[in-house]
């Protein structure tokens, strides 16, 4: 029986598996580079031992040090969670070796199916469906363009032991097939270590759809059902569910029984995930298959009730399923939203600093459902620049998607965090969209709903223009309370560049709850809210329907900045013979950036391709910045000529900083 597990991951998967272990009366062992030694997971497991400095090769990635320590720790097990060395085939190996449990899969499982290439290869042995395309590593970007025009535009260059869409690339044209073709060699090598790179066709319009298996060391395979994954930018997943809204019975036992079929070729023994691409006739390819716990296993758990943690102590346990397929049950629904620290309106920049203030949703506020939130963040929590920039995985379920969505929107705008931008109000976005809500899904999602980028103003309607006013007038009244002012009961708020014209029609403030009516136009509004002044979540009833709001700055008496379905605003409210003046404010310039390069995001400094008085051209390569082990091409804007360039290769630079200064 498995004693003790040391947990060779960090952040909320850490804590995930600690919480399970600690559920079966197992002992655990936090691991943890320099960064990292004031984490949640740090905290939660029984003991924990710094295994080095922050880069991965470092600490997380270091085999020889985690072994070490685990024979130190006098631990049985090892748990990888996902990335790092949950796949490394090696790894395992060694572990056997010393006798210590991976709570995984047998290493020839692991590299079978790791290398992208040997499992197409294996799946079309098996004659399981499969994408068209060339499935030996290509050598140079020539032999990659001699392929490409074969296959036909476009293709799709993947890292042959990629994943989490690094070392990938869309090319459309033979002139995008060289530079792309590099970046993705590139990615990989630094991501993987390894830098073959294979070629297959592009499915347009595509659907990510997923089935999640389940073996044990005894023979027993059974699935729990698909996952939907379609909703990503740059191939890693944002918003994912389960069951899927395209899926019947039918298509459900054909693609599971693809996944078992190899599965059993190659003998797994764990929890794995085999991954598909359905095109627009519902007709599904094997894409590869991912042999750990996937990140998005929590709306598996919610729908099933099944553990999936558990299940793999079990299985590396070398006990036998109890499970039969008959007892797997797709209950209701679940949607799960991954929540980064990076900026939507900036292209999804990473947002590096620390948590200054961080409230998860209260289930409280919320009458049926359930809300699973998997973080290793709390106050104070420091995003570094070294890993991924995901919070947490913000997980609910209810008896239908129509439902759960609604649950998962209302459980977002209960979500508050600041010291780091994030991307609540673009999962919003994505949730209310009427394609989504009608299940009209593909991994082009994102980039067709936001052609011109994310922009949250564009959300702003009429209603909600109206229901930030309201909220606002309660904030506004609250403080005139607190510092014992009274004023007019006719008011001007302005949002953006709207007035609304408003009359308080009767107020009644108490410790019990406040209550106002308000008249907007010839409409009547009521209001009624527990809200209390120096809260950051706002939750009330206008007109009996709930609403959540959160009050992210008071700036003064009359400016409050305040969040509803997303979208941050700043709000100014005065007495209505006032507005005729505010126009006469005096308004602040915008610095002239036309002559500069500024970082979008903080980063390494990669490659500098370019000279001091060189001339540039419109789409050329300037500078290449890695953060989070993704590259970043910076390209100009316009013709012009390099006047200065302030940084070098290896610099660390910060957001808006500045790197190139080009001439008149």
């Amino acid at each position: 029986m498995i004693k003790k597990i040391l947990i060779a991951n960090r952040g909320e998967i850490a804590c995930r598996i600690i919480n399970t272990a600690k559920k079966l009366g197992i002992k655990t062992v936090a691991v943890f580079s320099e960064v990292d030694k004031d984490s949640l997971f740090v905290r939660q497991a029984d003991e924990s031992y710094c295994i080095g400095r922050p880069e991965p090769s470092e600490s997380y990635l270091n085999i020889d040090k985690i072994i070490s320590i685990a024979k130190q720790s006098k631990a049985d097990a090892i748990h990888p969670g996902y990335g790092f060395l949950s796949e490394n085939a090696e790894f395992v190996k060694k572990l056997n070796k010393e006798k210590i449990v991976f709570i995984g899969p047998n290493p020839k499982a692991i590299k079978k199916m790791g290398d992208k290439i040997e499992s197409k290869n294996l799946a079309i042995k098996l004659k399981l469906n499969v994408i068209p395309g060339h499935t030996a590593p290509v050598k140079s970007s020539k032999e990659a363009l001699s392929i490409s025009k074969k296959i036909g535009f476009p293709v799709l260059l993947k890292a042959s032991a990629g994943g989490g869409g690094k070392g990938m690339r869309i090319v459309r044209a033979d002139k995008e097939l060289e530079e792309n073709f590099n970046a993705a060699r590139s990615e990989s090598k630094n991501s993987f270590g390894d830098d073959r790179v294979f070629i297959e066709k592009y499915i347009e319009q595509p659907r990510h759809i997923e089935i999640q298996i389940l073996c044990d060391k005894h023979g027993n395979q059974l699935h729990l059902g698909e996952r939907e994954c379609s909703i990503q930018r740059r191939y890693q997943k944002v918003i994912e569910e389960c069951p899927s809204p395209l899926v019947d019975n039918e298509m459900r036992e054909s693609m599971a029984s693809q996944a078992l079929r190899l599965a059993n070729e190659v003998g797994y023994d764990s929890a794995g995930t085999v991954e598909f691409v359905v095109d627009s006739k519902k007709s599904f390819y094997f894409l590869e298959m991912n042999t750990r716990l996937q990140v998005e296993h929590p709306v598996t758990e919610l729908v099933t009730g099944i553990d999936l943690v558990e299940q793999m102590i079990y299985c590396a346990d070398n006990k036998k399923l109890k499970l039969k397929q008959s007892d797997i049950k797709l209950n209701g629904w679940s949607i799960e939203s991954r929540i980064y620290a990076e900026d939507p309106t900036k292209d999804f920049m990473p947002s590096i600093g620390r948590i200054l203030e961080y409230l998860e949703p209260d289930a409280s506020n919320f009458e049926d459902g359930k809300v699973r939130n998997d973080t290793g963040i709390t106050p104070g929590s420091e995003i570094s620049i070294y890993y991924d920039p995901m919070i947490s995985k913000l997980a609910v379920h209810h008896k239908d998607r129509s439902s759960a969505i609604e649950l998962m929107i209302n459980s977002l705008q209960s979500y508050y965090l600041s010291g780091v931008e994030n991307n609540i109000g673009f999962l919003i976005s994505i949730l209310n969209d009427n394609k989504f809500k009608k299940g009209s899904l593909s991994t082009n999602f994102i980039k067709d709903k936001f052609k011109i980028g994310y922009q949250p103003e564009m959300g702003i309607t009429e209603d909600v223009i109206r229901k930030i006013s309201i909220a606002s007038v309660l904030v506004f009244i609250k403080q005139l309370r607190k510092i014992d002012f009274s004023n007019s009961n006719e008011f001007t708020v302005k949002i953006l560049e709207q007035y609304i014209n408003l009359k308080i029609e009767k107020i009644k403030l108490s410790d019990q709850g406040n209550l106002i009516s308000v008249k907007i136009k010839n409409d009547h509004f009521t209001l009624n809210s527990n809200w209390k002044f120096g809260q950051k979540l706002f939750v009330g009833e206008i007109d009996k329907k709930k609403e959540y709001f959160k009050v992210n700055k008071i700036q003064n008496l009359h400016k409050i900045n305040i969040e509803h379905l997303g979208i941050k605003v700043d709000v100014s409210i005065f007495p209505r013979h006032h507005k005729d003046y505010y126009e006469y404010m005096p308004k602040q310039s915008n610095e002239d950036l036309s002559r500069k390069l500024i970082s979008p995001m903080p980063g390494l400094v990669k490659t500098i391709q370019l000279e001091e008085n060189q001339k540039i051209k419109s789409g050329d390569q300037l500078i290449i910045i890695e953060a989070m082990k993704m590259e970043n091409i910076l390209r100009s804007e316009k013709d012009c000529v390099v006047d200065k360039i302030l940084v070098k290769e290896g610099d660390s630079v910060s957001t808006d900083q500045e790197l190139i200064l080009f001439k008149n």
